[in-house]
């Protein structure tokens, strides 16, 4: 065999100087270059490539080359797999040289020699360095001695890298995370510093993060209200109490009302854990901040719809049995239309009744399902208008009732009794809030893709900003008249839930004092 010449001094600063700069290094494609650089330069090659062994499945692959075409790499890949792939212990010399002088020959027919050293750390095989040369030449036990003490600080310089490159994406991904959590993420030092704060923070407290960090916690969350203490005294009361080695620190909950900066007031809710070094000391609190404003708001309408249903249930309910108890009263005798009116108020707030927990069972089955099932047949929208008018009359004396209906009104596929219940609730409405009476007009317009509906009153009107928000679960106008007046607040979110399923829309116009228009749009097809 042929002897490789001897390393001279200067060769030996070069290793040594070459060790030293990729040991400084931590990111992984810089240090695998080094390294590759370096190993050429020492045994004299033309070509080298390193390969590292994956922790997922053990599978070695290319990492790093030089003096290779890129579409070589694809099949040397694939050799160096039948190399390891099955294998508990390195390859053979026979059989390593075999594979080795296969892959030179992918990639140049001048290669002669191939020097493969590999990369191991702590008995833990990180991966191949390998280094071709177009002329054979002998290598004493000397030169692989040295080789293979650069092969060792290569394989430190690569584990290094690796737990660098994985601690770094780890980073990344808690950062990803932190930023673009639903939640608002602060992070405060031991003195209640805020450290940092992600985009949901700035959104929910209205504080920009340059703004809020630096800044002690007490001085960004002012609180409007707040139903416990804060964080403070929670730590003067003895928050983190210790708890058993090995378990899980406590945390703290607090919620209220926050003052941000531009005078809005917004509901939240922020649970501290503390993070604790080795010593059971707090170095740092992880708030996450929560805006329970929509819940808050839900909770309020919930409350008022329950108070709300138990008066529409109590009414009928006591008049129900109020004229029962009259009738069966043993001490008096009724005349038959005495008895007749009685029955037919029994009848009617039985009616109401059935109605109101109708409402009850559809809105829930709604919230279930997502969505309202439908019987689809022809219905003509005109003549469930004109039927709910004749209904509806019965029931004022003070309103004026119009049909407004284009002529040739076409037929459309919908399920009636739903489309009847829609038609119904905006008829009611419309005499309910137009207490003085007036005109009513019941009407609709087609065109070639859709049909509109509309019901037209000259009562009180509605707000502009509340006219998104009447078509929500359980909400009810502000103002006298809305309290005066009847109702759970599920009409018109079943009516805009049955319009939905039949792929239409729903929407009102209206001034306040000069009346609203109810209508909605579904299409022929």
């Amino acid at each position: 065999m042929l002897t490789l010449p001897d390393f001279p001094v200067r060769q030996r600063d070069f290793l040594l100087e070459i060790s030293r700069a990729i040991t400084a290094r931590l990111e992984l494609s810089e240090v695998l270059k080094r390294v590759l650089h370096a190993s050429v330069v020492m045994v004299a090659g033309q070509v080298g490539l390193i390969a590292l062994r994956s922790e997922e499945d053990g599978i070695f692959a290319v990492r790093a080359y030089a003096g290779i075409s890129p579409d070589k790499v694809t099949p040397l890949n694939a050799h160096l797999a039948d190399l390891f792939t099955g294998r508990e212990t390195t390859p053979d010399y026979h059989y390593l040289n075999a594979k080795l002088s296969e892959m030179a020959v992918i990639i140049h027919d001048d290669l002669k020699q191939s020097i493969a050293m590999p990369l191991t750390f702590a008995d833990k095989p990180l991966g191949l360095l390998i280094v071709f040369r177009s002329y054979q030449a002998r290598i004493t036990p000397g030169d692989m001695q040295i080789l293979q003490s650069f092969a060792d600080q290569a394989a430190i310089a690569v584990n290094n890298a690796q737990l660098y490159e994985r601690i770094n994406q780890e980073r990344q991904r808690l950062a990803a995370i932190l930023q673009y959590s639903g939640d608002g993420v602060m992070i405060l030092d031991a003195s209640l510093d805020i450290i940092q704060v992600n985009s949901a923070f700035e959104q929910i407290t209205g504080w920009l993060s340059d703004q809020a960090m630096g800044q002690p916690v007490d001085e960004v969350l002012k609180w409007a209200r707040i139903e416990q203490s804060d964080l403070r005294d929670a730590i003067l009361q003895g928050f983190p109490r210790q708890k058993a080695p090995g378990s899980s620190p406590e945390t703290f909950y607090v919620e209220g009302d926050l003052q941000r900066p531009d005078d809005l007031i917004v509901s939240i809710g922020i649970t501290y854990a503390p993070l604790l070094n080795q010593d059971g000391r707090v170095t740092n609190y992880i708030a996450s901040i929560r805006d329970i404003s929509s819940f808050r708001r839900a909770q309020e309408m919930q409350n008022v719809f329950i108070s709300t249903v138990s008066h529409e249930l109590r009414t009928p309910v006591a008049l129900i049995k109020g004229y029962a108890s009259t009738l069966n009263r043993q001490d008096a005798s009724w005349n038959m239309q005495v008895v007749h009116q009685s029955l037919q108020v029994i009848e009617e707030e039985a009616d109401r009744l059935t109605e109101l927990i109708d409402d009850l069972l559809t809105a829930s089955k709604i919230q279930a399902e997502r969505g309202v099932s439908l019987q689809m047949a022809d219905v003509r929208l005109d003549v469930l208008g004109a039927g709910a008018v004749e209904r509806q009359k019965t029931q004022t004396t003070r309103h004026e009732f119009i049909l407004s209906f284009q002529e040739l009104f076409p037929a459309i596929q919908g399920d009636a009794r739903r489309l009847r219940q829609v038609i119904d609730n905006l008829i009611t409405n419309a005499i309910k809030y137009s207490p003085n009476g007036g005109k009513i007009t019941v009407g609709g317009r087609y065109s070639d893709h859709s049909v509109t509906f509309f019901v037209r009153d000259e009562g009180a009107g509605i707000p502009e900003a509340e006219q998104e928000r009447i078509f929500e679960r359980f909400y009810r106008v502000e103002g006298n008249l809305a309290r005066k007046t009847k109702g759970t607040g599920l009409g018109l979110y079943l009516a805009r839930a049955i319009i939905h399923a039949h792929k239409g829309t729903i929407a009102v116009k209206s001034t306040p004092g000069r009346g609203a228009t109810f209508y909605f749009t579904i299409p022929r097809d």
